[in-house]
């Protein structure tokens, strides 16, 4: 389980979008969202967006890995499809808060990599939320607000990659990503291929 995490413009969608396009063992965790969806937004691909009600039920239902509050809407990790992803050889991205970072730990505890993006500046973070042309300046205002608190978390993550440019972001985060799978305790059958070298070579 791969977890980016970021302050509100920082990169970690478009990170992960990307990562997703290059890499064809990497799955997208599909979220579901009380909020409505924004401009270019799919369900079922970028959110499964359900009423409140419905998400309550899957709450008390136990169908979350994690789930949280963030900016009034709720965002909710369903378990059954990362599972069926991770059990199938593959493995999962997740573009979620801290919040939801420090929950998937608490259940998950081993397999999980998490990285944290940071833009170069607050300011370039800003100039980044207008140009996305996603929010109102009063929820930029919000968004930029929180960005200090949301980025204090920092220590919480295994990994940090500052965000100065898209490419070498991309770059970073995949670099983790293929590292982390050349893990002795993450290669199947390894034992068994060193022991058959071990035997070999007697």
């Amino acid at each position: 389980m791969l977890v980016l995490s970021s302050p509100s413009g920082a990169g970690k969608t478009t990170i992960g979008r990307a990562l997703l396009e290059r890499d064809g063992d990497l799955v997208m965790s599909v979220s579901a969202t009380t909020r409505p969806p924004r401009a270019g937004e799919t369900d079922g691909r970028d959110y499964f967006f359900v009423d409140s009600g419905t998400f309550g039920a899957m709450a008390e239902q136990g169908e979350f890995l994690e789930h949280a509050c963030v900016f009034g809407h709720r965002y909710g990790t369903p378990r059954t499809a990362v599972f069926a992803a991770l059990e199938g050889g593959r493995d999962v991205l997740f573009d979620i808060d801290w919040q939801g970072a420090r929950r998937l730990r608490e259940r998950v505890r081993g397999d999980l990599v998490s990285i944290f993006v940071l833009p170069p500046s607050m300011e370039e973070l800003e100039r980044r939320l207008f140009a996305r042309g996603q929010d109102s300046e009063a929820a930029i205002r919000l968004r930029m607000g929180r960005a200090p608190d949301e980025v204090s978390h920092w220590r919480e993550y295994d990994y940090l990659v500052v965000n100065r440019d898209i490419d070498s972001g991309i770059d970073e985060v995949h670099s983790i990503l293929r590292a982390e799978r050349r893990r002795r305790d993450r290669l199947v059958g390894l034992a068994e291929f060193v022991g058959t070298l071990h035997r070999e070579g007697k």
